[in-house]
């Protein structure tokens, strides 16, 4: 969407519209935050409340180009979680790791101040790509609302005549002074998928998550609320969950192609999600919503 046009159909004060090669965003300038969305990947980029540092991480070496994911914030995963299982999904090859929604244009339906927050809605249909990928029939909709706290929901409706499996995930990576004096709570009596040790399911470890190298974890039918423990910020990140049962946690412990030589200290990455065991299989007509909800406190 052309940001002239946006200026022009959404006139809300603290609301600006600009674009960086070729990307669409819109910023959110109030008294109580700052905030960046992206609209291709309908990609939160950032948010800070008044009062705190930046909580939302993104990569340093992150390129910003049409139709390629940006690295960091919260990408949002659709509809399939991490690399394709289907090897002939387009053109004889897999698609794209964490699906195609991430790199398509929504589209900003509605900007609106609501008490002490700004409220966004984007959606997204079928496009060219997901109709190449057999997905012609679905809609997602998104609502961000950005103030002292943040919250997400991803609603997913099934408008074809046979059901729709998928998975879902808000990829959020969250910014911490030194990931090395982390810990998250929240999942000490879950058990979980250790994809550092060839998937294997580990009993649940009976402590805090703590960061000494590489960690991937997938833990299954949980609800459970998790607080991020950024002691060297001296805050917590305290995530409450809707409509998911999944929660991955995850830090490379080095640097990545997209991913700056310092950046993987400075982040932890607590994804909300639907994946595995727990994908959903939506009925004829039916939609279903996923919720993260993120608020701040000084420690």
């Amino acid at each position: 969407m052309d940001p002239v046009v946006l200026r022009q159909r959404f006139v809300v004060p603290g609301v600006s519209f600009d674009e960086t090669n070729g990307l669409t965003y819109v910023h959110v300038d109030v008294p109580e935050v700052k905030a960046t969305i992206y609209l291709q990947g309908a990609h939160l980029t950032a948010w800070q409340p008044a009062g705190f540092e930046p909580v939302i991480l993104l990569s340093h070496t992150s390129e910003f180009a049409v139709g390629k994911a940006i690295r960091g914030g919260v990408p949002v995963v659709f509809p399939w979680f991490a690399g394709d299982k289907k090897r002939d999904r387009i053109n004889g090859h897999p698609g794209p790791s964490h699906g195609f929604a991430k790199t398509q244009e929504w589209t900003l339906e509605s900007v609106k101040r609501e008490r002490d927050a700004m409220l966004l809605t984007l959606t997204l249909g079928p496009t060219d790509l997901s109709r190449a990928m057999g997905y012609d029939h679905f809609k997602l909709s998104l609502a961000v609302r950005v103030g002292h706290e943040l919250s997400m929901e991803l609603t997913v409706t099934n408008t074809g005549e046979q059901p729709l499996h998928f998975e879902e995930a808000f990829h959020s990576y969250y910014e911490v002074a030194d990931v090395h004096e982390v810990s998250i709570t929240g999942l000490e009596s879950t058990s979980f998928i250790d994809k550092t040790d060839g998937y294997k399911v580990k009993p649940a470890a009976g402590e805090p998550i703590r960061f000494t190298g590489t960690l991937d974890r997938a833990y299954n039918n949980t609800a459970a609320a998790c607080t991020i423990h950024d002691v060297a910020g001296r805050r917590r990140i305290m995530l409450r969950k809707s409509g998911s049962n999944s929660t991955v946690v995850w830090n490379p412990w080095k640097a990545l192609p997209d991913l700056g030589e310092w950046d993987w200290h400075e982040m932890v990455a607590l994804e909300t999600a639907n994946i595995g065991e727990n994908a959903i299989e939506l009925a004829v007509g039916a939609s279903s919503t996923m919720g993260a909800h993120v608020r701040l406190e000084k420690a």
